[in-house]
This record gives C-alpha cells, sequence and structure tokens, in this order.
C-alpha cells in the first residue's frame, strides 16, 4: 500500500456519509468480491475508540469529556442539548477520532487494498489524503428511506442509553442525524466528492455494484 507524501495512506477507498444508509453492508460485500480489506468505523470505536479517549484525555479532550458525562448522565448527550448542538459535538468528535482511524488503518496495512466505511469519515476529513476524488463516495438516505430503516432496523428505534426521556432524546437523535446528513451533501459539494442518494429502490447488491462503478479504478 503506497503513502502519500504527507505520511497518510493514500490509496484507500472511503465510504462515508449518513447514518442507516447500508455503508457497513456495502463495505462487506465489496470486499468480498473484491478481496479487500474492510474497515468498520463503529467496531473499532466500540472496540477500541472508547478505552483510548478514556486513557489520553490529553489528545482526545472534546471525546474524554463527551465520554465522561454520558457515563455519568447520559440526559447530557440524549435529552438536554438541542439536536443542533448535538450534530456540532458530533462533528467535532469525529474530527478528533479521525486520527485514531488513520493509527488503525495503518495498522491494516497490507498487499490488499482497503476500504474504509463510517459516519465519522467526513469529506472535509477525507478530502485532504485523496490522490483522486474517486477514492471517496457518500451515502446519504431519503426520508423515505430512513424511515423505513428506523421501522426495520431495532437498533435505529431508540436510543439505548437509560435516559429519563426516551421519546425526547429518539427525536433528538433522529433531528441531529438529519442535520448532519445535510452538512455532509454540503461539504461533499465544497470538495467535490460524490453523493449517492439512498431511496431503498435498488437492492443492497445493486447499491454495491454502483459504488463499485465508482471505485472501478481501484478494483481491477
Amino acid at each position: 500500500m503506497r503513502w502519500g507524501p504527507s505520511g497518510e495512506l493514500s490509496t484507500v477507498l472511503w465510504i462515508g456519509g449518513a447514518q442507516w444508509s447500508g455503508k457497513s453492508t456495502v463495505a462487506w460485500l465489496l470486499s468480498r468480491r473484491f478481496g479487500l480489506t474492510a474497515y468498520h468505523y463503529d467496531f473499532h470505536d466500540a472496540r477500541g475508540h472508547y478505552d483510548r479517549a478514556l486513557a489520553q484525555a490529553a489528545r482526545y479532550p472534546h471525546r474524554h469529556a463527551w465520554q465522561t458525562l454520558q457515563a455519568h448522565d447520559p440526559d447530557t448527550t440524549w435529552v438536554r442539548p438541542s439536536p443542533r448542538e448535538m450534530a456540532e459535538h458530533s462533528k467535532r468528535s469525529h474530527a478528533e477520532r479521525f486520527g485514531m482511524v488513520l493509527d488503525d488503518l495503518r495498522a491494516l496495512s497490507s498487499g490488499r487494498p482497503l476500504v474504509a466505511e463510517g459516519w465519522g469519515l467526513r469529506p472535509e476529513l477525507v478530502a485532504p489524503l485523496l490522490a483522486d476524488p474517486r477514492q471517496a463516495v457518500f451515502l446519504v438516505p431519503t426520508e423515505g428511506f430512513r424511515q423505513r430503516q428506523l421501522r426495520e432496523l431495532p437498533r435505529a428505534a431508540k436510543v439505548s442509553a437509560a435516559v429519563s426521556d426516551p421519546e425526547r432524546a429518539q427525536a433528538n437523535r433522529l433531528e441531529r442525524d438529519r442535520l448532519l446528513a445535510d452538512d455532509v451533501v454540503d461539504r461533499a459539494g465544497e470538495h467535490g466528492l460524490r453523493v449517492i442518494e439512498v431511496d431503498g429502490r435498488l437492492s443492497v447488491g445493486g447499491l454495491t455494484t454502483v459504488v463499485a462503478d465508482h471505485f472501478s479504478p481501484w478494483l481491477t
């Protein structure tokens, strides 16, 4: 795997975007079809990033503070902030955690191409690492598809934390996710990166084929 002039990985294929848009499944299918190594953002966050942020408060101050508050009072994360405040927090957290992502990707470096997926792989973070704009794509669901995912995915239907007002927490999360999805579209446009709107008309296999076509120069 090549390294860019700044020392960052320069041949990673990136799939970012919004929650519940099929990023993980598409990356997994691509890895099976084309022999790629797949990096799943949420998997690594749950199993490593959380502990790194707790252990290294000076390096990850925003993430560390959020985790400490969340552990003692989940309402400070899900109930009391406005959705816009939650969205701004998510963007700051993603920026901090992107350094962890790069560390993870370096550790996964091998002879196989690598595809990385996750909602924290935001356009403004990924863009400086790209040798070609086609190395990144961002999946964003339509409102109709988002509602379908909420009905069909148990983990999407409610906030898992023990909060005082579950309905408000879920409403806040949904509006936060809409704001972040809109922001992804705007930032991708600023950097000349492609956004694919996911409306459910394509099967997940069909969506994977569209993404594979976008990445085709690196999938031979």
